[in-house]
């Protein structure tokens, strides 16, 4: 067509803040993304950081106490004295230099048995019976690992001085170091220690020969023989253990043990070197147990349960809230 001869029209320019209009607004965007974030990160607290969480404490320091009634032989008056007190004293600390070296818990353990005499002493060389071991598990699983000079070297089992985290309602294989053993103990229900309810283990030990002792013959009923190899035997007439479900601390320990010495081939025993009768962890034992286990515990909750389950909610709702925040932003934006 001929020009007109009239000036074209430029487009009109958009009203000023009509792009800003059609941009999401910035807080909108920020609830957005803290909602991903708190998605994405309710997921990785349950799977990632909970699982390493769950590891066996290596800078561990405490002292178990059992006590209770039982026999012990005295030596001094060669007979065996009834109606006594033992106590056993278990003292664990934790290796942390050789823990961190290897990622094993390694735990140094300390026992001793004393009776009234030897308890006063306040000696372990001079205690009844004093034993000392070395304890390496995987920090995870709570199964035995054969290095970094344990003692004893035979040690095997599902638990000893704890179970593996997440108890369940089955059958664990328990260490007793007197037997050199491990010990089935069968699930029985729950107990409530201190206020605070567990999982209940328990188990027996029959008569078993664990080992022989140079003795007079006299001592064992072969007064005809100088110096003899009694036989060494134990049982265990009742374990019972009460363990935090969540962590495996055990918070009461109950046990009955029985030493005693045979002729060589005899039947039955001549002489009893101790027994004692539903030992178990004192008062003041149970209530610092129960408190590390509580502390534990709700530790691994907080990490594993609570913060996942409020992540993912808060995440959930602040997600839709500033995606509805966005859209309607934008329709808004285009219908100006």
């Amino acid at each position: 067509m001929p020009d007109s001869g009239k000036p074209t029209t430029p487009p009109a320019a958009p009203p000023a803040g009509a792009t800003a209009a059609r941009t999401a607004s910035p807080l909108s965007l920020a609830v957005l993304g803290l909602g991903v974030f708190l998605l994405v990160l309710a997921p990785l607290l349950a799977w990632y950081v909970e699982p390493r969480a769950k590891v066996t404490p290596v800078d561990v320091d405490v002292t178990t106490v059992f006590t209770g009634t039982g026999s012990y032989f005295d030596t001094g008056a060669l007979r065996t004295r009834d109606r006594q007190k033992i106590t056993i004293t278990r003292h664990v600390l934790g290796d942390v230099a050789a823990s961190e070296k290897n990622g094993r818990a390694v735990w140094d353990v300390s026992t001793t048995v004393d009776t009234p005499q030897t308890l006063a002493l306040k000696d372990p060389r001079k205690a009844f019976q004093w034993t000392v071991e070395r304890w390496v598990t995987d920090r995870r699983s709570n199964a035995p690992v054969h290095c970094c000079e344990e003692a004893p070297t035979r040690f095997d089992g599902d638990a000893y001085l704890k179970f593996p985290f997440d108890v369940q309602k089955k059958s664990y294989r328990w260490w007793d170091n007197t037997l050199g053993a491990a010990v089935p103990l069968r699930f029985a229900g729950t107990k409530k220690i201190q206020g605070y309810l567990g999982y209940r283990f328990t188990g027996t030990v029959p008569p078993t020969r664990t080992g022989s002792r140079q003795v007079p013959g006299r001592l064992v009923g072969r007064p005809g023989q100088g110096q003899i190899q009694a036989e060494e035997w134990y049982a265990n007439s009742g374990i019972e253990l009460v363990v935090e479900q969540r962590t495996g601390r055990i918070i009461n320990a109950s046990i009955s043990p029985h030493k005693t010495l045979r002729a060589p081939g005899a039947r039955r025993d001549a002489v009893t070197l101790l027994r004692g009768e539903g030992l178990q962890f004192t008062p003041a034992t149970q209530r610092a147990q129960v408190r590390l286990a509580r502390t534990d515990s709700d530790r691994l909750a907080l990490v594993g349960r609570t913060l996942p389950v409020g992540a993912a909610a808060a995440g959930g709702v602040l997600a839709l809230a500033g995606v509805v925040w966005v859209v309607r932003g934008r329709r808004a934006a285009g219908s100006e």
